[in-house]
């Protein structure tokens, strides 16, 4: 029995290993900037961001080759946040700061602000940036523009490269790209706008305003926490095309800070993610089959054959973290610890899970959300 169980965690690491392999020639970068006209809105929403939006503003008024505006929404900071973007705005007219108003019933603090921020905005492209996201090169804008116009999709997103300090963010956060591209079939993600193909990361977020406008906007997504995601699925509901680029060059973060902020980050996305109803089942079979269990069978495997398959197993479940780890810049130490790490996104969205049953609010920068019911 222990050897069929073998083979089947084998096969389990197998798929994710081939597809992610599959994946990353296609997943690839930012193109060549060109010359255009077309203009971009970089907006931020900020809440209490003042040991980022200093950073995050020069990051993005190095760019060239674009004409571009960035909008800070002061989302009520209790901080010095807008008190430092408005010092920025008064020497660089590029840069303007309004004021969010109260957050309404039934709204996801960041959704609100987004949806302002949407209205206020003037050019026909919308990047949303996370305060904590850093543009790393000059013409990152211009070539985000010439990506919209070479792909014809109407939402790009890509995952940034991940600063990870503690060990908590280098055991959990370089999943995002194992998962990604270990689970995502790109290349049928691209030749359709079906919604289950959704992907997108929150961090850095470009969308055409017609296709925007045309999806609800965040109105559309108002309670749903994981809103990236949410957003790219009502995009592709409304019959237009998402696609993803590797962000690595282009844009940077550090995600959270605290190893307490990494588990209670993903724990409140959990719900509308790995963590929902319809995947938390399955998404802990194949997680912890594929990416745990040939570890723990080749340690204690007694056979030939099962000790063959766990090897065979052990290597593909290692393969993508080893390739990811030099071609996103990751932690090795994250990547050679990958079967904990999984463990620890499992134990993760399981939390997630039980606290929806429960109806327990998820706590996020001082505001208290309950769980929206998933479709």
């Amino acid at each position: 029995m222990i050897e069929w169980l073998a083979g089947l965690s084998c096969l389990l690491a197998a798929m994710p290993a081939a597809l992610f392999l599959r994946n990353m020639r296609s997943y690839a970068p930012l193109p060549p900037a060109t010359p255009g006209d077309t203009g971009i809105s970089v907006l931020i929403p900020a809440r209490n961001e003042k040991a980022n939006i200093a950073a995050a503003l020069r990051s993005v008024l190095q760019s060239t080759g674009v004409d571009f505006e960035v909008i800070v929404l002061d989302d009520g900071s209790t901080d010095r946040t807008a008190e430092i973007t408005r010092g920025i705005a008064r020497v660089d007219s590029r840069v303007r700061l309004e004021r969010g108003r109260q957050l309404p019933a039934g709204w996801c603090g960041k959704n609100f602000a987004c949806h302002q921020l949407a209205a206020l905005a003037r050019h026909p492209l919308f990047l949303f940036m996370d305060a904590d996201v850093r543009i790393r090169r000059p013409d990152t804008l211009a070539q985000l523009v010439r990506c919209f116009d070479e792909t014809g999709a109407a939402l790009l997103s890509g995952i940034p490269q991940q600063e990870t300090i503690t060990w908590a963010e280098k055991l959990i956060i370089p999943l995002i790209h194992f998962v990604l591209l270990g689970f995502l079939p790109l290349r049928r993600m691209r030749a359709s706008s079906d919604p289950r193909f959704a992907a997108a990361c929150g961090q850095i977020l470009g969308v055409r305003r017609d296709a925007y406008t045309a999806a609800g906007g965040h109105a559309a997504i108002a309670e749903r926490i994981h809103d990236a995601v949410a957003l790219t699925r009502a995009v592709r509901a409304s019959g237009f095309k998402t696609d993803l680029f590797d962000a690595t060059e282009s844009f940077s973060c550090r995600m959270y800070r605290r190893s307490v902020d990494v588990w209670k980050g993903f724990a409140k996305n959990a719900h509308e993610g790995l963590g929902s109803p319809a995947l938390i089942i399955p998404a802990t079979v194949l997680l912890l089959g594929g990416q745990v269990l040939p570890f723990v069978l080749l340690a204690i495997g007694e056979t030939p054959l099962t000790r063959t398959f766990a090897f065979v197993g052990v290597g593909a479940a290692w393969l993508p973290r080893a390739v990811g780890s030099i071609k996103f810049r990751q932690s090795s130490a994250g990547a050679l610890l990958h079967p904990l790490g999984v463990a620890l996104l499992v134990g993760i969205q399981w939390l997630g899970f039980v606290r929806s049953l429960l109806n327990r609010p998820a706590v996020w920068k001082g505001r208290a959300y309950r769980f929206a019911p998933t479709s």
